[in-house]
């Protein structure tokens, strides 16, 4: 059978045979002998993945979304009509949502298109293999880090090494056959593949790579992983490693909050983003948190007083929220066509801080100091000593709708809406069309 390389669509691990309608050349896709037959295909095959990884499925807005949902607490609400993302905020997922399917697919397409780049390096040019490689891996982690943490009982909920996770998947796939039907890996093997893939990463990237990952956000997605595995020193020294790099690099915190966000090109803050135009690139954050006015919906997502309840009088933070379409909503996303930052060099000073504060230590700066950068920024006054509780605080309000709500509470053990961090509804389902196709072989999370 001829092999070929689909780009831009879904893998087909849905299909029942194998049959020669496989040997049909699929739209948008490349006989395998051509698309990694040489460096400029090896490269288009890597901006293919760079896509997948900002539809808005992923990182062009719904993963950031479901964390705040499913970690909502009364601090926002979803209105909108659309019941795939209410059953999230709900915690009342059907296995047949279908957000919660095409995020898995395109997940793993994405996860099918980087390893095909990664089979396909020897033939890239030397000079370029390793930064090549390295976003390669960078992609691949990055996607098995969010599917572990949507569709897995989370690190904090012990038992790693036996809890079921989400299947590894190594190699191309390139056609359906026995082997295409993949058991899930248990919590721990996927974190190890996870810490393997963005360490080496990490090893490979440049400290610049202009819109693309560079070293910074290699480090920065470490620093999160190690967060969430409660490794304070790693994720600290992780963190510090990003810090270091990027502001040698000319990164630094923007000069003011509102100026972080509603930009149409990278600020100065951003570690990554996905890249937004009138042309190209997603951004549902801007779609589903935004109002008519300013080009989205009829505002899904309201903002409630209990959340704005816990920033202090005079914090910068606090007038970035507006009035529009009858509620409160976020200035974060208010701008249709801007860039969505998925890391930015605030967050990684907040988990050194608190990193060095779980630890005692003072790793690259102290904790007061670090805290005291977001707080000044903020437009508030600096503290002389902090507690957890203040670093904690200040990194809800500084990183506030951005995507970290759910797996923030799940690593400190918390509850959403009536819900403990470990409840099976917690974790998303296994997409019921999946379970049918590998039947007998992926099994299904507790609870559905």
């Amino acid at each position: 059978m001829k092999k070929y390389i689909s780009i831009f669509m879904a893998m087909a691990v849905v299909a029942s045979s194998c049959d020669k309608k496989l040997d049909l050349l699929p739209q948008q896709s490349v006989a395998e002998e051509v698309a990694l037959s040489s460096d400029a295909n090896v490269k288009k095959v890597l901006n293919g993945a760079y896509d997948a990884m900002s539809s808005g499925n992923l990182y062009g807005g719904n993963v950031l979304l479901y964390s705040e949902l499913l970690a909502a607490n009364g601090e926002i609400r979803w209105e909108g009509t659309f019941n795939q993302p209410r059953e999230v905020w709900l915690k009342a997922i059907l296995t047949t949502n279908s957000f919660v399917r095409d995020t898995w697919l395109s997940a793993y397409n994405t996860i099918n298109i980087a390893n095909n780049v990664l089979t396909g390096i020897n033939v890239v040019n030397t000079a370029d293999q390793n930064r090549v490689k390295g976003e390669a891996l960078f992609i691949r982690g990055a996607m098995y880090f969010e599917l572990i943490r949507l569709f897995a009982k989370p690190y904090s909920a012990g038992s790693v090494s036996a809890a079921p996770g989400v299947p590894l998947i190594l190699t191309p796939t390139r056609g359906i056959n026995q082997s295409s039907y993949v058991a899930r890996s248990t919590v721990e093997q996927v974190y190890t593949q996870i810490l393997a893939d963005l360490t080496e990463a990490e090893g490979l990237l440049p400290n610049t790579n202009t819109v693309y990952v560079a070293k910074p956000a290699a480090s920065a997605m470490l620093s999160r992983v190690y967060l969430q595995m409660e490794k304070y020193p790693e994720a600290r020294d992780a963190a510090n490693r990003s810090i270091t790099v990027a502001t040698a690099n000319g990164k630094s915190l923007a000069s003011n909050y509102a100026a972080v966000f509603n930009n149409s090109s990278n600020s100065v803050e951003y570690l990554f983003a996905t890249q937004v135009s009138a042309l190209d690139g997603a951004n549902n954050m801007h779609l589903y948190w935004s109002i008519p006015a300013y080009g989205g919906r009829d505002g899904d997502v309201s903002i409630q007083a209990s959340h704005l309840a816990l920033y202090s009088a005079g914090d910068d933070r606090l007038d970035l929220f507006y009035s529009g379409a009858g509620d409160i909503r976020s200035g974060k996303w208010q701008q249709q066509y801007k860039v969505l930052p998925v890391i930015r060099l605030a967050e990684m000073y907040l988990t050194r801080a608190e990193a060095n504060f779980r630890a005692g230590t003072s790793v690259g700066e102290s904790p007061v100091n670090d805290v005291n950068r977001t707080r000044n920024r903020a437009g508030l006054g600096s503290l002389g000593t902090v507690t957890l509780a203040d670093i904690l605080l200040e990194r809800k309000l500084e990183l506030a709708h951005e995507g970290h709500a759910v797996h923030d509470l799940k690593r400190l053990k918390l509850s959403a809406d009536g819900f403990a961090y470990n409840a099976d509804k917690m974790v998303f389902p296994i997409p019921q069309r999946e379970v049918d196709a590998h039947a007998g072989v992926l099994v299904q999370n507790a609870g559905y």
